[in-house]
């Protein structure tokens, strides 16, 4: 796509101020693990079930009444999607978008309640972004990708200014490092921009690790052909873009890869501990803290970024305990604080 312009820590304030009028913060919760106090931000707990209607609400209220008329169209596997119809219902816009045929039924479902029309594809096989891009050209309506927009970048980025004003309230230090999911890297560059003085790590599933490639080589690579399957849906990103890349290279962001076993047991952790459902890509920041994947310290500020998880995958994940008693789980006990 064309990039209009570059996103901002002005514009991220301006978000956090706009989003800030019309849901109210989601919840902060922190626990002790290993003696060192983590803040979670319960981006789970969203409207939507996930961070993504930050981005959208950004993106769609900045449309100018013609823009609205005409629409918008998206692609996503389902938290995206839902973010976007979410806005799109309250701002009185029609919303198209284009879904994986194997999305989450729940993120499907989801989104069909919201009002938005949905336009399967095989992601396989298939290229979303020439899909929607065809649709919003043969519509007149505005495409608003998944990370891929400064505003909605700026958007994803006010969950950072919420939190770190919700640490400051609980007397908590200020966030020296944030550990984030990431699929393209919306979040963790709306993250990077808003706290600047804070130290970003970025996790992604073990396959689908191409923004942490791309940090390392300097230069974006795509996911492999041969990518493993992976339970984070939301997280499968095939090539992150420029305007992510760019900003999370220029303020030297690293990142880090977890198994999927590890993520299963994030996910019972947050289950267990801060009572919380967090779906496979929401819980990847959690399983690098509790794999020692990433050093804990002071100031740690983890995103659970999303809880749209199929019950019936969920329910496995936590009857599968036989992962329970290895050493890393049981270095990582904690209790909710």
């Amino acid at each position: 796509m064309t990039i209009v312009r570059q996103p901002t820590r002005a514009g991220v304030r301006d978000a956090a101020a706009k989003i800030a009028a019309i849901v109210p913060p989601s919840p902060l919760l922190t626990a002790s693990i290993r003696g060192v106090t983590v803040a979670f931000k319960a981006e789970s707990l969203q409207p939507v079930g996930a961070f993504k209607l930050r981005g959208a609400w950004h993106r769609l209220s900045a449309l100018d009444e013609q823009g609205r008329q005409r629409g918008v169209v998206a692609f996503s596997s389902g938290n995206h999607a839902q973010g976007i119809a979410w806005a799109a219902r309250r701002l009185g816009i029609p919303a198209v978008i284009v879904m994986p045929s194997d999305a989450p039924k729940v993120k499907r479902d989801g989104t069909l309640a919201l009002g938005a029309e949905v336009v399967s594809y095989d992601r396989r096989t298939e290229n979303r972004e020439k899909i929607a891009a065809h649709l919003a050209h043969s519509r007149g309506a505005t495409l608003v990708p998944s990370f891929d927009d400064p505003w909605v970048i700026e958007g994803q980025g006010s969950a950072a200014i919420e939190a770190a004003q919700q640490m400051s309230s609980l007397g908590l230090d200020q966030p020296t490092r944030i550990v984030v999911p990431c699929g393209g890297g919306g979040l963790a560059a709306g993250c990077a921009l808003a706290l600047p003085d804070a130290e970003v790590t970025i996790v992604e599933p073990e396959g689908w690790d191409d923004m942490c490639r791309s940090l390392e080589a300097g230069w974006i690579e795509p996911v492999r052909d041969d990518a493993p399957e992976t339970a984070c849906d939301a997280l499968m990103t095939p090539r992150v873009s420029q305007l992510t890349f760019d900003v999370l290279s220029n303020r030297g962001v690293t990142g880090i890869a977890v198994s999927e076993a590890e993520i299963r047991i994030a996910q019972r952790w947050a289950a267990d501990h801060l009572r919380l459902v967090v779906e496979p890509g929401g819980a990847v920041g959690l399983a690098a803290i509790l794999s020692g994947k990433i050093a804990l310290q002071p100031g740690m500020l983890v995103i659970l970024s999303g809880g749209n998880v199929d019950p019936d995958a969920y329910a496995r994940v936590l009857a599968d305990r036989e992962s329970e008693n290895s050493t890393q789980n049981a270095d990582a006990a904690g209790e909710l604080s």
